[in-house]
């Protein structure tokens, strides 16, 4: 949504969604087995295919006419695994077995693996006879790595699967930082970017977390220069940036680049006096950001049209993130979602400077759980007001509104639905539901128009 004015401040609105996810069954299989259905032809198929797992499970279990024992030496032990396998089942699901067991001398096939990796290998195996394996979180980069090592496609595609889906589950230890750092490690872009992706949208819990110390040099700087983190606000971040660099005590080109990557003027005033005095990273490294603090200064007290004549205010400094405190947007719990429409209303500041800071806007929402897009929509008040045009092919949408109205002011509706399009509200299982309510948090985020140009 985009909003402008003549004498002010215009912006673009983000309209953004925090989506609670429950837990995913933590099973990993391959193929899906093939269920008794009648044939064309007008045979049918008797499927026993669970009584030919359950049987190849026995067979792995009891050692029945093993041929090859696997002998799983933990690096730096003496601890040895044993288990009894056969050669046909080996080579049917693994290349580097079978080139393994081509090139052995004996009927005993040894194996090193880390502690981590051996301590999972008689699940691995067990897969590799039956398609199915039972996992924990903090079980998945071991078994990735089995998967990857042996040339296991089929279990390594599952547990990348796995991986991107369980990244909100709950962990005693915490398990996205690894995972990110593994998938960096491995060139798994997918499971990085998803990784890096939850990590930016959840910030404010990572913050919160014993994860957060825990994260690299190179990641930390990653986070920092992307607009779509979500938290509470700008200060939280600088306060988590000290804790983390007296935490990690890394070397000063690092911590200089961390602190300029700081929004200095998406903090108040108030505050950024507090830290000049009382932080004592601020105190150290001032001269660093002397020119940035100074900006965020001028900042807060010019208008934003007085402060582009001079500046160029489309830059860094001066783009806020998604922040969840009241003055950028508002939660908004739905319960029972499917039932019928909902609509509430709630202000913002006009901008992130505290020269707008008195100024406020307000804006109208509107959700709806089957909800007839703009463009196919023809219904209207004469005074432009939108009809709940409703249709059961519909889906699940969100419509922001401001209503706030001057001379000085033009604003157009947004409606996004994007963010629900594969939401089955209907379902009181869904992940995207808590307790049956819908958790939705509205983001205004302004902007400088591109029209505010600095002066050359």
């Amino acid at each position: 949504m985009k909003r402008s004015f003549e004498h002010e401040i215009p912006c673009w609105v983000y309209v953004g969604t925090l989506l609670f996810f429950s837990h995913f069954p933590v099973k990993v299989s391959g193929a899906p087995l093939k269920q008794e259905a009648a044939l064309d032809s007008g045979a049918t198929v008797l499927n026993h295919s669970m009584y030919l797992v359950h049987r190849m499970e026995n067979l792995l279990t009891l050692g029945n006419s093993s041929d090859v024992s696997l002998r799983v030496q933990t690096i730096n032990t003496d601890e040895v695994k044993v288990i009894k396998a056969h050669s046909l089942v080996l080579t049917l699901q693994s290349d580097v077995f079978e080139e393994l067991l081509f090139s052995r001398n004996n009927s005993a096939l040894v194996l090193t693996e880390t502690p981590e990796c051996a301590a999972v290998f008689d699940k691995f195996v067990r897969y590799l006879y039956c398609g199915d394996i039972s996992l924990k979180l903090d079980q998945a980069i071991s078994l990735h790595r089995l998967a990857s090592k042996y040339h296991v496609w089929g279990l390594q595609q599952g547990l990348t699967q796995y991986m991107t889906q369980h990244l909100s589950s709950d962990s005693p230890t915490g398990h996205m930082v690894s995972w990110y750092n593994y998938a960096l490690q491995i060139g798994d872009t997918t499971l990085r970017d998803s990784c890096l992706q939850y990590l930016s949208w959840n910030l404010s819990s990572v913050l919160q977390s014993g994860e957060w110390g825990s994260i690299s040099k190179d990641l930390l700087l990653s986070l920092l220069q992307r607009s779509d983190l979500i938290l509470q606000s700008e200060l939280e971040l600088y306060e988590a940036l000290e804790a983390w660099i007296n935490q990690n005590q890394p070397v000063s080109t690092t911590v200089e680049t961390a602190l300029r990557a700081v929004r200095y003027g998406m903090i108040p005033p108030h505050h950024l006096f507090r830290l000049q005095r009382h932080s004592p990273l601020m105190v150290k490294y001032y001269e660093t950001i002397r020119d940035l603090l100074y900006l965020a200064f001028q900042f807060h007290s010019a208008s934003p049209i007085q402060l582009a004549k001079y500046f160029d205010v489309n830059c860094s400094i001066f783009t806020p993130r998604n922040y969840l405190s009241l003055s950028w947007g508002s939660p908004w719990i739905i319960n029972n979602p499917t039932r019928d429409d909902r609509s509430f209303s709630f202000q913002t500041q006009l901008g992130p400077s505290s020269h707008d800071s008195s100024k406020k806007v307000t804006w109208n929402a509107l959700f709806s759980p089957r909800w007839l897009p703009l463009i196919a929509r023809s219904t209207y008040t004469e005074l432009g007001a939108m009809q709940p045009t409703r249709t059961e092919g519909g889906r699940p949408r969100i419509i922001v509104t401001p209503a706030t109205s001057s001379p000085n002011f033009a604003g157009s509706t947004e409606e996004a639905g994007d963010f629900l399009v594969d939401a089955d509200l209907q379902r009181r299982a869904s992940e995207y539901l808590i307790d049956s309510s819908l958790y939705l948090h509205i983001v205004i985020k302004p902007l400088y128009h591109s029209l505010l140009v600095a002066r050359k």
